[in-house]
């Protein structure tokens, strides 16, 4: 097999939040409920970020998370703790089929801006510090896309803007210091998690005979991939960014369905090293928009996400690794990986799954890739 040298070139990876031990939910809510300090609650995140960091290791993951234990929300608590932008809690919960969330969200307060003093740069530093010799550390935090026009996030942009292009240019910029800020403490590998482009999936199909209504989703898809592609620019090359292209995942239950092909050429033009793209089941349609996707860019790498996350029945290895062969028609193996769909507990209630369950599944993934991939 002749190997590409992408920037990534895992061919086993994760998308990196894993289930929440009952210990480390209970400090939680200990902390919440004032009883317990911060100090206190940091004990116990460290603790079980440290076990969860050895558990990584002993499967064999060559980049490893914090399992995104020091947050309950996969994207709000970077987002509202973001230059900008305060929680607040909504009236409605978020619209998942078959379970609904805790109501809070994100909303500006001012112009946006980078918060050198996030508790995520700790966070990164203390997971750096852990992780063995020869383990890549992966940081993983939420697309800028989720706060364009999305759950009301950015509604009050012309109180603190003179127009939309400027609120863009600040959400970016304020992402690319972010970034550069991880990597001058250390992080060579960021993943940028993002659930835009699945609602986009839904609203181009539903307004696929309304050319107004979808005039407006393809112009939020120009806007996503300008933020995307201005915040990334300029930053060190040896820097490594992925983004998962997630379609929801809350207790097992998800958001959107339907193929990539209304968003594939978006996709296209992002200057990743790396896609997760979510392939575990029909609604996530067939191989064909990854020839857009990919678009021939030989040092990029899509990561299948083939294996579902939000079960602990273990898939069918020859079934997998006929769609591995089925999209061979469409990416070369050599820039391929192989991951679950999405992580484990995107929220801290986790998935319907054990967590001796999650290492059975990924032990599976690597099984996999070693024998289709390396």
């Amino acid at each position: 097999m002749t190997t590409i040298q992408t920037k990534l070139h895992y061919h086993f990876d994760h998308v990196g939040s894993y289930l929440r031990p009952d210990h480390l939910k209970a400090a939680r809510e200990d902390f919440l409920n004032g009883n317990i300090s911060r100090e206190a609650l940091l004990e116990i995140q460290h603790d079980e970020i440290k076990k969860v960091v050895d558990e990584q290791v002993k499967v064999g993951l060559p980049a490893v998370t914090d399992g995104e234990f020091n947050r309950s929300w996969w994207h709000l608590d970077f987002l509202g703790q973001l230059g900008g932008f305060e929680f607040y809690e909504q009236e409605d919960s978020y619209k998942f089929h078959g379970a609904n969330t805790r109501t809070t969200n994100v909303r500006l307060t001012g112009k946006v801006h980078a918060n050198l003093a996030h508790p995520f740069f700790d966070d990164f530093t203390y997971l750096k510090s852990i992780v063995p010799e020869g383990v890549e550390v992966k940081q993983t935090i939420p697309s800028p896309t989720l706060v364009i026009n999305r759950d009301h996030r950015s509604d009050l942009w012309s109180k603190y803007y003179d127009s939309w292009t400027d609120f863009l240019d600040d959400l970016a910029q304020a992402y690319h210091d972010t970034l550069q800020h991880f990597y001058d403490l250390g992080a060579r590998y960021i993943q940028l998690d993002d659930t835009t482009w699945a609602y986009l999936i839904a609203q181009l199909n539903a307004n696929e005979d309304n050319p107004d209504e979808r005039a407006k989703y393809e112009k939020l898809a120009e806007d996503d991939v300008y933020v995307i592609n201005k915040a990334l620019a300029g930053l060190p090359d040896d820097l490594k960014l992925s983004t998962h292209i997630c379609r929801g995942n809350f207790k097992s239950t998800y958001l959107f369905e339907g193929g990539y092909q209304p968003i594939a050429k978006y996709l296209g033009q992002l200057n990743y090293d790396g896609f997760f793209l979510e392939y575990d089941d029909a609604r996530s349609g067939d191989f064909k928009p990854l020839t857009d996707i990919w678009n021939g860019r030989e040092n990029v790498e899509i990561v299948l996400g083939l294996l579902t996350s939000k079960s602990a029945d273990l898939e069918n290895e020859n079934d997998v690794i006929a769609r591995i062969h089925d999209a061979q028609q469409y990416v070369p193996v050599e820039n391929l990986a192989l991951s679950t769909q999405c992580g484990f507990s995107s929220t801290e209630e986790g998935n319907v799954l054990t967590i001796p369950d999650q290492w059975q599944k990924l032990a599976l993934v690597k099984k996999i890739a070693d024998e289709q991939l390396a």
